[in-house]
């Protein structure tokens, strides 16, 4: 936990520079701070996605796992906790975009190949260098981000800690037990819902990605190797 601890806070501090430095930045400046930090967002996700060893595997999650989030709407429940959170966090300007600003950076933060590595490398390993790396970059990003979209970026550690921390935790129970394909393929799926993220920030999209609704494919790998795996062996004996 000491290195979710340690990212939380370099997101706090991200946030606070971006909103004291906002004044003194144009919208202008602004607009190209927003297209660069989309850029590389896409970048990030586009490495993570290309690792993948079987792609079959991360479109078959996607589309399964977008099916499941669309069910249960988990952009929309987000946006309910954001308002939630603006209500009591900004009354004084109801027509901000705090809501956008905390979803996206939630999505950002959590969602990727070092949260999902790092998580598991620090609760199996105590090896807290992947998460601290990340910390430093998602720190980085909320400068821009809060410059930009407002206090709401702060407020995206109360997920990102839940987040982390659980997978943390989780990982020093069952990660022995989780093969490293399946790390591969969480972390490629992740890295398509990056990307799905930076499209919205580049506004490249005619409609807004509801990457939040896409969320549920980044687990499915736990569900569809091991099976993909049994029918393969089933349909090898039947050939025998």
């Amino acid at each position: 936990m000491i290195a979710t601890v340690v990212n939380v806070i370099l997101v706090l501090v991200g946030s606070a520079l971006g909103l004291l430095l906002k004044r003194l930045i144009s919208q202008r400046m602004i607009a190209v701070l927003t297209q660069a930090l989309g850029l590389c967002v896409a970048g990030v996700g586009i490495s993570s996605l290309i690792g993948t060893q079987n792609m079959l595997c991360v479109i078959v999650c996607m589309v399964v796992g977008t099916v499941i989030g669309q069910g249960i709407d988990i952009e929309a429940r987000l946006e309910r906790g954001g308002e939630w959170l603006r209500q009591r966090a900004d009354r004084g300007n109801p027509n901000s975009r705090f809501t956008e600003s905390f979803v996206s950076a939630a999505l950002l933060f959590c969602v990727g190949a070092m949260a999902i590595t790092g998580s598991i490398e620090a609760g199996l390993n105590q090896n807290y260098d992947i998460l601290i790396s990340k910390g430093v970059i998602d720190g980085v990003s909320a400068i821009s981000f809060a410059a930009t979209m407002g206090i709401g970026v702060a407020f995206s550690v109360i997920p990102l800690f839940l987040y982390q921390g659980l997978v943390t935790l989780l990982a020093g129970w069952v990660g022995p037990y989780l093969p490293q394909e399946v790390i591969v393929e969480m972390s490629a799926v992740g890295g398509a819902l990056i990307v799905g993220i930076a499209i919205n920030m580049l506004g490249l999209g005619k409609e807004k990605i509801k990457v939040g609704n896409m969320l549920p494919a980044m687990f499915l790998p736990l569900i569809y190797l091991p099976v993909s795996q049994w029918v393969g062996e089933i349909l090898q004996n039947l050939q025998l």
